[in-house]
């Protein structure tokens, strides 16, 4: 559970309610494609039981559970179905049909491969913190995360949050901590990172199973190339990627979090409270390592504007979220 995170601050103009964002939640309960239809996504139950309720709660934490379907249908397939519309035209009539004709015949190839497409299914995670106001989406993807947070909107009254914001960016943090060759307080640097050219040239250096506090990698950052990457371990407990767009990624419990929790392990009940408990400590002393929330963080009652703000999306650019490519999540082992 959360292999990644993607952060939210909720609005304090928002005020969780568990009743009211169960019965919310119904209204966008996940159905599976119709035979037509390319994608579909909503809430399903996060125990995998088939009509178990869309929102749990586990030690104060709120766990809420998105998926999604997809049908796979194969470029050159469908270009296959194309050609032979085309040709019929052809052999019909006597002319090549145009660009625009072939659009058309595009989408009547769509709709008649569709009921025999291959479905893929996949999950993510989002877990509330009702308290700390605090909201996490274990998506790999803005666009996915987007797609989660749209879907709270359309059902929820007066819902906002932002993206997290903080006075130094994550990429300039980086930046510094390679510089100094020394981790902030609570946090070491593992052996991964990821460099960029700032200059237009695109180029792009990768460290792997390599120390990173060395004299070649700070030399890299002083000519200009920053930190888009760079691995992570908080307090020994839970190691991490953190990007410069300020997410988290390879998330990964280490062996002291695990005998902490003692027998009880496995589970959904167990996953959830270590995912939120490590998370819900490891987050504060990331932000106060980035000079604490920036001024696009939530105030006033409501989401200062952020340029990276996540609310209600309109309804093309939640189809594109919906669809944009992300990694199959295998399914969790209480299915």
């Amino acid at each position: 559970m959360f292999k990644n995170a993607i952060v939210y601050r909720l609005a304090a103009s928002w005020q969780p309610d568990f009743q009211q964002l169960e019965q919310a939640l119904e209204a966008g309960r996940f159905q599976p494609c119709t035979a037509t239809q390319a994608s579909s996504g909503g809430w399903t139950a996060p125990r995998g039981h088939a009509g178990d309720a869309l929102l749990e709660s586990v030690g104060g934490q709120w766990l809420l559970r998105y998926q999604q379907e997809k049908k796979l249908l194969p470029a050159p397939v469908v270009q296959a179905r194309v050609d032979e519309k085309c040709a019929a035209i052809e052999a019909e009539t006597g002319r090549k049909p145009g660009k625009k004709e072939q659009r058309d015949l595009k989408e009547e190839a769509l709709l008649d491969l569709l009921p025999q497409a291959f479905s893929q299914r996949s999950s993510l995670w989002v877990w509330i913190d009702p308290q700390a106001r605090w909201l996490v989406v274990d998506a790999s993807a803005q666009g996915k995360a987007d797609a989660v947070v749209s879907l709270l909107s359309e059902h929820l009254t007066g819902f906002a949050l932002a993206l997290l914001d903080t006075h130094t960016s994550a990429q300039a943090g980086m930046a510094h901590w390679l510089l100094e060759q020394q981790a902030p307080a609570g946090f070491s640097l593992d052996q991964e990172c990821e460099l960029k050219a700032s200059d237009g040239s695109q180029a792009v250096i990768r460290y792997s199973r390599h120390p990173v506090e060395i004299d070649e990698v700070r030399q890299h950052v002083q000519q200009g190339k920053l930190p888009s990457k760079l691995a992570m371990t908080w307090q020994g407990r839970v190691s991490f990627t953190l990007t410069e767009a300020l997410q988290l990624k390879k998330i990964t419990w280490l062996d002291v979090v695990l005998q902490d929790a003692g027998d009880d392990t496995s589970g959904f009940d167990a996953d959830a409270s270590i995912a939120t408990s490590e998370l819900g400590q490891l987050l504060p002393d990331l932000v106060a390592a980035l000079d604490g929330e920036g001024r696009s963080a939530v105030v006033g009652g409501e989401a200062a504007p952020n340029p990276r703000m996540s609310t209600v999306l309109p309804a093309q650019e939640k189809q594109e979220a919906q669809e944009a490519p992300e990694r199959a999540e295998d399914l969790p082992p209480w299915e």
